[in-house]
């Protein structure tokens, strides 16, 4: 009888705590469609992970998230495919820290401009020698509380690190990102590049959709994953058609005002606004 990868793991802990598919996904090339969360809320979040998305994004940055909201999203979608990824709001060691021991398995990092930069996420996300994580495994959930009593030993491997590029400083330093070892993937950022681009509020301009297009190129060409997030299903398909692989295809508070606004349009006589781009 083959026995389990390990030996020592209660039978029966979830078996999606241990590996981590979505990094796999992405080493193997394997588009994934994602889904941004921002209303902050849990019963939310599971309302929206039930929907068949191969990613939700917890975002820590511009959502009105703190470790506990965080902690709260990912119990509740814990028990769908959707894998979480949740954005830090910075790329602080500490605030990493807190997070992996919540159970974070994939970090979104925003603003990383430099190979240097980086790298300190790289050591943020792992335990001595190979970083500089503190341990504290026995108290978290991660190790779902010493009930997965190799955790540690498997942590570094299982993290997944994606970067978020989003200045023309990213992107004149994007060869020397993805050459880190450590980073997973690197999240071109629309609205924040196209505000460093000089078109702030303007991520359709044709500037910017060449230069994250030639992005795109550039990571993959690095055997890097690319991510991006778009509301627009022809954009979203043209960047999996780069090779993007993983892509947030809508958010849901745009989505949610979208369609309440529709609503009150039909009855009220008011003409919807026109779309406006996101906290990218």
């Amino acid at each position: 009888m083959n026995q389990p990868a390990n030996q020592h793991a209660n039978p029966h802990m979830n078996p999606r705590a241990t590996g981590n598919a979505f990094k796999q996904a992405l080493a193997e090339r394997r588009s994934r469609i994602g889904l941004w969360l921002s209303m902050a809320n849990a019963y939310s979040a599971e309302m929206c992970a039930s929907a068949g998305f191969d990613w939700l994004l917890i975002d820590g940055e511009h959502a009105p998230n703190d470790v506990r909201s965080t902690l709260a999203q990912l119990q509740a979608v814990a028990a769908y495919p959707a894998h979480p990824v949740v954005r830090a709001v910075q790329g602080e060691p500490a605030l990493i820290k807190q997070l992996l021991d919540i159970g974070v398995q994939t970090l979104l990092v925003p603003m990383v401009d430099s190979a240097s930069q980086a790298a300190a996420m790289v050591a943020a996300t792992r335990y001595p020698p190979q970083g500089i994580r503190g341990v504290g495994a026995a108290v978290a959930r991660a190790s779902r509380w010493n009930g997965r009593s190799d955790y540690v030993q498997h942590a570094n491997a299982e993290v997944c690190l994606l970067v978020q590029a989003e200045t023309v400083t990213a992107l004149q330093n994007l060869s020397a990102i993805c050459a880190v070892d450590g980073v997973d993937g690197v999240f071109i950022g629309p609205a924040d590049l196209a505000a460093s681009m000089g078109h702030l509020g303007n991520p359709g301009h044709p500037d910017v959709q060449a230069a994250i297009d030639q992005a795109i190129r550039t990571i993959v060409a690095s055997g890097k994953a690319a991510g991006t997030l778009t509301g627009d299903v022809k954009q979203a398909r043209h960047y999996l058609s780069l090779g993007a692989t993983f892509v947030a295809v809508g958010l849901d508070v745009s989505l949610m005002m979208q369609a309440v606004r529709q609503r009150a349009a039909e009855f009220l006589d008011l003409a919807p606004p026109a779309p406006t781009s996101g906290p990218y």
